[in-house]
């Protein structure tokens, strides 16, 4: 008799994490700045740029939200993002950065040099379970709102589309391509169930493990082969066995990509791939090296050979974090009514892996988070899709926008602000060379 259905997980964990969450939530004190930002005058001319173009944005999320696209093919919701541009004054180049999808406009000028960016590819099957929707739009106000005062404020303020943050690295290729070579510091935001000024993702690599044996008749002649599926396996076991010594923060899954094609005949080649992630760069490339040496300690078992096929897009770095600037925007956010949380508060373990992360190390940045969903909903599935496009969703999109627009114009117009800043930057260790970091 076969029972086809799965045992239902206990969730009496879970619900414990949401109970424990939000004694913690409730309790919270949000994070606070000493700085004071950009002078009165020039916030109140964002907080009026953002009321006269709050409907085309929410317009405009939910366009990108009926008609998703995914990355690297993200051509419709660009050429929208152009247009609205467009509307409000400014000239959109599609295209930068030898990316198809990529967009970038700006202000001119000299002086220090801020960039709102925009994301904009969805999920396949699930459209814009991730906000990006959300992302992109709420950017786009941000680059708005502060464009409108970024040459009262002697600066410059850019809004760069970075396609393909779901796996396609985009920010990364831009990166190498140049794009952030005149930007002093980055921001964005994410939509999530919580609203945090600053809460951790992880670095993620991709390493494919192929191994290579040497194909026999499985019953009739099986001792004049090399099983690359066993091998395949003995790594997979080997990877569940390191689990229990990795660091909280690490995670390992995998999957196996090809096991053969039929069991009366040995397979020659077998192939497993596998997601790392780890909360700093340095315990990234540690699990890097465990992993290829349990490759090779299987493929030695089995008499294989194993070929690594390391980060078929780029690696993602972990974010770093910037106190200082996510200071302002949590105080811009509380103007909204909202409550940004510090650190700590929810579960650091609720989270994923971004290509911002990669920029983090490049210049300062921020990536925080705007609530658009209950504390239950997780990223990536149909019930989050849901909220990206709820009235939550639109309002995260304003609100964002007017905290970012703020933002920039604080780092533009406050003197104090951007020391402090650069200079917890270089405190964290400056710029790394991420395209060699790994090799």
């Amino acid at each position: 008799m076969s029972h086809a259905a799965p045992i239902p997980p206990d969730d009496s964990y879970l619900r414990s994490l949401i109970e424990d969450t939000a004694d913690a939530v409730a309790n919270a004190q949000p994070l606070d700045s000493p700085h004071t930002g950009a002078d009165n005058a020039s916030r109140s001319a964002v907080r009026s740029a953002i009321d006269a173009v709050s409907a085309d944005l929410v317009a405009l999320s939910q366009d990108l939200h009926a008609h998703p696209e995914e990355g690297f093919a993200e051509h419709r919701s660009v050429r929208a993002l152009a247009e609205l541009l467009a509307k409000h004054g400014h000239e959109a180049t599609i295209g930068v950065g030898g990316l198809d999808t990529a967009l970038r406009a700006g202000t001119p000028g000299e002086g220090p040099h801020i960039a709102v960016l925009a994301e904009y590819d969805a999920l396949p099957g699930l459209g814009h379970a991730c906000g990006h929707n959300v992302i992109c739009t709420a950017g786009a106000g941000g680059f708005l709102g502060a464009a409108a005062v970024a040459e009262r404020l002697g600066g410059r303020v850019s809004l760069i589309g970075t396609p393909a943050e779901e796996g396609g690295g985009g920010k990364e290729t831009l990166a190498r391509a140049g794009v952030f070579d005149d930007v002093d510091a980055v921001i964005m935001l994410h939509p999530f169930s919580h609203d945090i000024a600053m809460h951790p993702f992880l670095g993620r690599r991709q390493l494919e493990m192929v191994f290579h044996g040497i194909g026999a008749h499985a019953s009739a002649q099986p001792f004049m082969g090399r099983n690359a599926l066993d091998a395949a396996v003995a790594a997979y076991q080997g990877v569940s066995a390191l689990r229990q010594q990795l660091p909280d923060s690490d995670r390992v899954h995998g999957v196996f990509s090809d096991g053969g094609a039929r069991p009366n005949v040995i397979p020659a080649r077998a192939a497993v791939l596998f997601y790392l992630r780890s909360g700093t760069p340095a315990t990234l490339r540690d699990l890097a090296a465990r992993m290829t040496a349990i490759a090779h300690g299987a493929a030695e078992m089995t008499g294989c050979g194993v070929e690594l096929l390391w980060d078929s897009q780029p690696a993602y770095l972990p974010i770093r974090f910037n106190t200082a600037l996510a200071g302002r925007w949590s105080v811009n956010q509380r103007g909204t009514g909202r409550k940004p949380l510090p650190p700590g508060v929810v579960p650091e373990s609720l989270t994923g892996s971004t290509d911002l992360g990669n920029l983090s190390y490049r210049m300062p940045a921020i990536h925080p988070m705007i609530a658009v969903s209950e504390a239950t909903t997780a990223l990536h599935t149909k019930e989050f899709a849901a909220a990206a496009g709820s009235p939550a969703g639109d309002a995260a999109v304003v609100d964002g926008a007017l905290g970012l627009a703020l933002t920039a114009a604080d780092y533009l117009g406050d003197a104090a602000l951007r020391a402090a800043v650069h200079e917890e930057f270089e405190a964290a260790g400056g710029a790394l060379d991420v395209p060699a970091f790994f090799d």
